[in-house]
């Protein structure tokens, strides 16, 4: 009888399997591979043979399942459902999911050669029914939970893209707020700063769109332009967009001269994006009354960017969380969480790093660093 060679071969079965796993090309998979694999389905395989030589040999439906692969429960339908969720966490791809079935199917057949086991005809069907049935329910839970993956990492790509252009809008919007406000409260003419921040406001907005429009177009980011231009004028726009934030939060801007020789190279946007979000975080987290500084300077072959605040220094290991989307680590969780995100995001596509040092009851302190150029003269 084949459950009686199947039980008392049974531990010699597995690890003919296992060696066979172990011998694949490429990435191997260890013996958590076959916990919901080889072993439950050989026990399922034994008892379902036993069963068929008794006086209800369709009792074995109940373990194994009945032929053709008809939609009914069973103990194997359960065991390889599980069998086939485990080995896509794991990474492994579905050709392993139906060659862990196939194996046991050719240790089998190998050992009983050697054994010269005599099977009857109807307990290889048994056997072929069992493993079409595993193998089958296995592949559609593997199929479906990868679908699932897929669906899912695509919403979140798709929602992350949202929060980051709802966050640059909103940003790029406030400042223009603040200096209309500024103009009205102040009777000011649009000619002067106010109304030069107000204007680069509103094509900001305008370049937001397009380049959300053209990305919607499916076109590469790869398309958007580096240019050269000069560090300290970079910066002196940076400044005379954030004074208007610092002044309504009670904080002093403060702006040491830069080097006129200094240059960078990327893509402006990106990077104004990137430090005007270091500096509206810095600002919305300082206390009032304290200093947020901006500085740029040069060292070695780096330009390095840096914003400092008072914020009174970062909770314990926030470092490690802080460029996470929608991470926020501080009291006022006014915003998406999105700022810094989007500020790594785009100085790593203009070649550069984005890190913070903690000052512990001070601040703290973002660092850009860049490559260095200089202004031809």
């Amino acid at each position: 009888m084949m459950y009686e060679f199947l039980t008392n071969n049974r531990g010699e079965l597995t690890q003919r399997c296992r060696d066979k796993v172990a011998m694949r090309p490429g990435r191997s998979a260890s013996s958590i591979q076959l916990e919901n694999g080889v072993p439950i389905f050989l026990d399922q395989l034994i008892r379902t043979l036993e069963t068929e030589q008794t006086q209800n040999p369709g009792a074995s439906h109940r373990i194994s399942g009945p032929a053709g692969g008809a939609s009914v429960s069973s103990e194997v339908g359960t065991s390889a459902t599980q069998h086939g969720k485990d080995l896509l966490e794991m990474g492994f791809s579905v050709d392993e999911v139906v060659h862990d079935y196939g194996d046991l199917c050719q240790a089998i057949t190998d050992l009983a050669v050697e054994r010269d086991a005599p099977f009857q005809i109807d307990e290889f069907r048994t056997l072929n029914r069992c493993l079409d049935n595993a193998i089958a329910d296995a592949v559609n839970e593997f199929s479906y939970q990868k679908e699932l993956a897929v669906t899912k990492k695509i919403a979140n790509e798709t929602n992350q893209r949202a929060g980051f252009f709802a966050h640059e809008l909103r940003n790029i919007l406030g400042t223009a707020t603040l200096a209309f406000s500024a103009a009205k409260t102040g009777n000011l003419s649009l000619h002067g700063a106010t109304g030069t921040i107000l204007e680069r406001s509103l094509d900001g907005l305008a370049k937001l769109i397009d380049e959300s429009i053209a990305e919607v177009r499916m076109l590469s980011h790869n398309t958007l332009a580096s240019t050269s231009f000069s560090l300290s004028e970079f910066v002196a726009e940076l400044k005379a967009a954030a004074e208007l934030a610092a002044k309504a939060k009670g904080c002093l801007l403060s702006v040491p001269s830069i080097d006129p020789l200094l240059a960078i190279i990327g893509n402006r946007e990106l990077l104004f994006s990137a430090v005007a979000n270091l500096l509206q975080n810095a600002i919305k987290f300082t206390h009032p009354g304290t200093e947020v500084r901006l500085c740029a300077y040069a060292v070695a072959d780096r330009i390095q960017i840096d914003v400092a605040d008072h914020c009174g220094g970062l909770p314990p290991n926030a470092e490690e969380t802080m460029f996470l989307p929608f991470a926020q680590n501080g009291a006022d969780r006014n915003g998406l969480g999105l700022g810094l995100t989007i500020a790594q995001q785009s100085v790593k596509a203009c070649n550069g790093t984005l890190e913070v040092h903690n000052l512990p009851t001070v601040g703290c302190v973002f660092t850009i660093s860049l490559p260095r150029f200089e202004v031809p003269t």
